[in-house]
C-alpha cells in the first residue's frame, strides 16, 4: 500500500478542515479518495474545492461500500459517530473518530468491542494529546519523580459563546441534536486531557446549570468535584458564559505542583522534601519545604512539525499521519480509539449527578444514565 485512501464522512466545519488539510499535503501518508455529506450546500462545497469529478456521496454507507477507501474519517453529528464506525469496521475499514466518541458510554462500548474484533486501526481526534504542554505534563505525572497526586484542579471557562452561536442551528443546545453542553461540544478534549495526565476518579459530584446564561436546554455552567482512589481530590469548572475566560490547569503532587496557565505556559514548582515526610518529621509549626520553580524548554511541537499552527489544522495533522503511519508501519497513535470512552464516562457522570442531585461512583448504571437521557431527548421530564 503506497498511500491511504481515506474518505472523509462530514463535510461540515472540521470535516471540510480535514479535507484541506489532505489536499494541501499536510498529511502525505493519505490521499484523500472521497467525501459523503447529506447537505447540498456541503456537497456544492467539495464540488467547488475538489473538483466536479471527484467522488461524493449523500449518505455513508454508499461511501464505505462504493469508494473504494481503505479508512473513513468520521466527523458527523455526534449521535452517529459509534454507527458509522461500526459500521466502517465491520465492513473491513480502518476508522478515525472525530470527538467525542459518541454521546453515551453504552453505545461506545460496542463501538469499542466491535473494533477490537475487527483487527483493523481505530482511532480517535484527540488533537490535543500533541501539544507540548500536555505531553510534559502527562510525563511529569505519570513517570513519579513527583509521587502522588494530592489534587487536581482544572477551570476552564474559556469557551464564551453567543445566544447567535445557539441558534446558528437546529440542533445546537439540544439534548435530541447534540446529546449535551459545553461539557459534550467545547469540553471533549479537555476531559480526555484530565483523565489521560491525572487518571479517572472513583466518585464524581457534579452540579449543571442548563440554560442559565442562554435559551437553551442543556447545561452551559458546570461545576464538578472528583474523588480519586488514592485519596487525591479534584475539580472541574466549566462554562460558556463567562467573559473573560480562564484556562488554568493545576496538578498538586507530593513534591511538588505543575500549573498549565493558559494552554501555553507551563510552571513546574519542585520540593526539595516530599511534603507528606515534611509534615510528619519537621519539629517547625510554620515550616514548609523548600520549593524551586522552573518553566521547562518543552519540544518541537507536532504542530511546528507539520509547519501548520494549531488554529490551521497542525495538530489535527500530526492525529491523521499518526493514523496513516500505524496502518502502513505499525506505528504508535496519538490515542487508540478504545480511549474516547473513558472522557465521556466523565461526562455521563456529570451529567448523571447533575441530574440525581447525588454522587455518582465509576463505574455508573449505564442504563439509567441512557434512560435519562432519553426522558430529557423525548422532553417527558
Amino acid at each position: 500500500m503506497g498511500k491511504v485512501k481515506l474518505g472523509i464522512i462530514g463535510a461540515g466545519n472540521i470535516g471540510a478542515a480535514h479535507a484541506k488539510t489532505i489536499i494541501e499535503g499536510h498529511v502525505p501518508d493519505i490521499a484523500l479518495t472521497a467525501v459523503a455529506d447529506s447537505m447540498p450546500e456541503r456537497i456544492s462545497w467539495v464540488r467547488e474545492s475538489l473538483g466536479s469529478e471527484f467522488p461524493v456521496y449523500e449518505n455513508a454507507s454508499d461511501l464505505i461500500k462504493k469508494s473504494g477507501a481503505d479508512a473513513v474519517l468520521v466527523a458527523v453529528p455526534h449521535y452517529l459517530h459509534p454507527d458509522i464506525s461500526i459500521e466502517a469496521l465491520e465492513a473491513g475499514l480502518h476508522v478515525l473518530c472525530e470527538k467525542p466518541a459518541g454521546v453515551y458510554t453504552k453505545q461506545v462500548r460496542r463501538m469499542n468491542e466491535t473494533a477490537a474484533k475487527s483487527g483493523k486501526v481505530f482511532a480517535m481526534m484527540f488533537n490535543q494529546r500533541t501539544n507540548s504542554y500536555y505531553k510534559k505534563m502527562h510525563e511529569l505525572v505519570t513517570n513519579g519523580s513527583f509521587g502522588k497526586i494530592i489534587r487536581t484542579s482544572w477551570i476552564i471557562t474559556n469557551w464564551f459563546r453567543t445566544d447567535a452561536y445557539y441558534s446558528s442551528g437546529g440542533w445546537r443546545g439540544t439534548w435530541d441534536g447534540e446529546g449535551g453542553g459545553v461539557l459534550l461540544n467545547q469540553c471533549p478534549h479537555q476531559l480526555d486531557l484530565f483523565q489521560w495526565i491525572c487518571g479517572m476518579p472513583d466518585k464524581v459530584r457534579a452540579f449543571c446549570h442548563n440554560g442559565k446564561f442562554h435559551n437553551i436546554e442543556v447545561e452551559d455552567d458546570v461545576t464538578a468535584y472528583l474523588e480519586y482512589s488514592g485519596g487525591a481530590t479534584g475539580t472541574f469548572i466549566t462554562s460558556t458564559g463567562e467573559a473573560p475566560g480562564t484556562n488554568r490547569f493545576e496538578i498538586s503532587m507530593e513534591k511538588g505542583k505543575i500549573v498549565n496557565d493558559g494552554g501555553n505556559r507551563l510552571t513546574v514548582y519542585r520540593l526539595e522534601t516530599n511534603s507528606r515526610d515534611f509534615c510528619r518529621t519537621s519539629r517547625e509549626r510554620f515550616a514548609a519545604p523548600a520549593c524551586t520553580m522552573e518553566e521547562p524548554e518543552m519540544e518541537n511541537t507536532e504542530q511546528n512539525a507539520a509547519k501548520l499552527p494549531a488554529q490551521q489544522g497542525g495538530e489535527h495533522a500530526a492525529v491523521m499521519r499518526s493514523f496513516a503511519g500505524r496502518i502502513l508501519r505499525g506505528e504508535p497513535l496519538v490515542a487508540e480509539g478504545q480511549e474516547g470512552i473513558n472522557a465521556l464516562i466523565l461526562s455521563n457522570a456529570m451529567h448523571l449527578s447533575g441530574w440525581l442531585d447525588r454522587t455518582i461512583d465509576i463505574p455508573f448504571d449505564e442504563d439509567l444514565f441512557l434512560s435519562e437521557l432519553n426522558k430529557r431527548r423525548s422532553k417527558t421530564l
